[in-house]
């Protein structure tokens, strides 16, 4: 008894000290005090409500579950006024902004599975906005200024016919499985690089062949698919002005003009999704919030680059659907991902990337594509230079007007060999293959290059600690320049002829 009332008079005190409930430290020693597993525990801006019945116990390692059906995401319908005035299309007296009440918004969400087009004026999306007020924006509203997030500065350097992507490393030890988020750079969005027009190309192609599993979508995603096709384009236009513009005419209204592959898309003439295809080399999974529980489901998207995966399996699957395959999500992320989803500003985008080592450069594989067959095999002739590093670089952002969540990204191919002449890449990429968790490195699949990249790689290690460029006894970890590594840019410039 004296325990528990000294242990109670410590928490009190810390309380007073911190003026935070949501202090860790006191978190962890209020969890431990025999009452605290009783009743409900606050929530705050940083935690979802939960839902605890007080029979149930609910272990301390799981969090309960959220109820995500009462969380509406965060709102930017401050900005509309502003918007409204720089909108070009937009018909201003019908936007006039101000606060709305989120039990109308609840009551009034736009269904599912339904066309915003066709719904009542009065109806919302979940990030309340209500479809009069979308309308009255007209196409191509300032969604800079809608979504808080700036569109770039012209880069008067890029060149299309020498242009590079930027050499991501995003390598981590010790390598755990985890979301890795750090805040996304807004002038590199969208990154092009002399692939281009190859690469549209390319992507047109597979669509050819492949019709849906690369592009598909649901009733319901008409605003979030025209919305990002939009953004996108503005994002072009305005970082690149140098190849892309557009114009705007009664009789054919917005048209997009591509100065690299010289066509001309006629914006209404065919699907958001497919001027994104033939226009924007980067692949995009709209996610939408079902209002019936609150979660983020896969509703439309183009994905070119995906492997092992397409557009079919997905299609229609919850987040937590979506990632199953991938080891210790359920356990160590699931809950952090739908609290981030429920959550995510529209204002605060984010990037990660994610890398394996791959046997030439397969941009798109299939389930049952011949060229998985090269990793049930360690073939004894393998050459070093058909061995590369795939980085597909990733960026998360909410749209404004829809709440749709927005998953993007783009596969950078770069041969092995030019570890050589990165310092410490070699090393930290011999000690994961090494080192690594044996359930996240066979989801990445290396081992089938690994009999020839692990005794090249520590060759290289070697090799820079005798020149100099790494100190011996070097403690293998994450780089402080991750995801890149020291002296990068100045290569990467001289490459392009800067």
């Amino acid at each position: 008894m004296v325990t528990i009332i000294v242990i109670i008079f410590l928490a009190l005190l810390l309380f007073s000290l911190t003026k935070k409930r949501e202090s860790p430290f006191l978190r962890a020693l209020l969890s431990w005090l025999p009452f605290a597993s009783r009743g409900r525990r606050t929530s705050s801006s940083g935690t979802p409500p939960r839902s605890l019945s007080p029979e149930k116990k609910v272990p301390s390692n799981n969090p309960p579950p959220a109820e995500y059906k009462d969380i509406l995401p965060p709102s930017a319908r401050e900005n509309l006024a502003q918007a409204a005035k720089t909108s070009p299309h937009a018909q201003k007296d019908r936007l006039v902004g101000g606060t709305v009440d989120e039990a109308e918004v609840r009551k009034g969400l736009i269904p599912f599975t339904a066309d915003y087009r066709a719904c009542s004026p009065s109806t919302y999306t979940p990030s309340g906005f209500s479809v009069e007020e979308i309308k009255a924006l007209g196409d191509f509203p300032d969604y800079a200024e809608l979504s808080g997030v700036p569109l770039p500065e012209h880069y008067k350097e890029f060149k299309i016919e020498t242009a590079l992507p930027r050499p991501y490393r995003p390598f981590r030890w010790a390598y755990h499985q985890t979301m890795a988020l750090t805040k996304m750079e807004n002038e590199w969005w969208l990154e092009l690089e002399k692939t281009y027009a190859a690469r549209i190309a390319e992507r047109e192609q597979l669509f050819e062949k492949y019709g849906k599993l690369v592009l598909n979508f649901l009733p319901g995603s008409e605003l979030g698919c025209k919305e990002v096709m939009e953004m996108a384009l503005q994002f072009l236009c305005a970082r690149y002005p140098q190849y892309f513009r557009l114009s705007h005419t009664p009789e054919k209204g917005h048209v997009f003009h591509n100065g690299i592959v010289k066509t001309e898309t006629v914006i209404k003439d065919m699907h958001p999704l497919h001027v994104l295809l033939h226009n924007v080399p980067e692949d995009f999974a709209v996610m939408l919030r079902n209002p019936e529980d609150g979660k983020y489901y896969f509703r439309a998207g183009i994905l070119c680059s995906s492997l092992g995966w397409n557009v079919d399996t997905k299609l229609g699957l919850q987040l937590k659907d979506i990632h199953a395959p991938i080891p210790d999500y359920k356990e160590k992320m699931e809950f952090s991902m739908d609290r981030y989803f429920a959550k995510l500003p529209t204002s605060r985008p984010i990037q990660r990337g994610s890398w394996g080592l791959e046997i030439d450069t397969p941009l798109f594989m299939p389930p049952g594509d011949p060229h998985e067959k090269h990793r049930l095999h360690q073939y004894p002739d393998l050459s070093l230079d058909r061995i590369h590093l795939r980085v597909d670089w990733q960026t998360l952002r909410r749209l404004p007007l829809s709440a749709a969540i927005i998953f993007n990204f783009k596969a950078v191919f770069t041969p092995i060999t030019h570890f050589r002449r990165e310092p410490k890449i070699p090393a930290l990429v011999a000690h994961i293959l090494r080192h690594g968790k044996r359930s996240i490195m066979e989801y990445k699949n290396t081992w089938h290059v690994e009999h020839v990249a692990l005794p090249a790689l520590e060759k290289w290690a070697r090799e820079q600690v005798d020149k100099g460029w790494v100190e011996e006894g070097w403690t293998v970890g994450t780089l402080e320049e991750s995801p890149w590594w020291k002296g990068w840019e100045e290569v990467w410039r001289e490459e392009q002829g800067f």
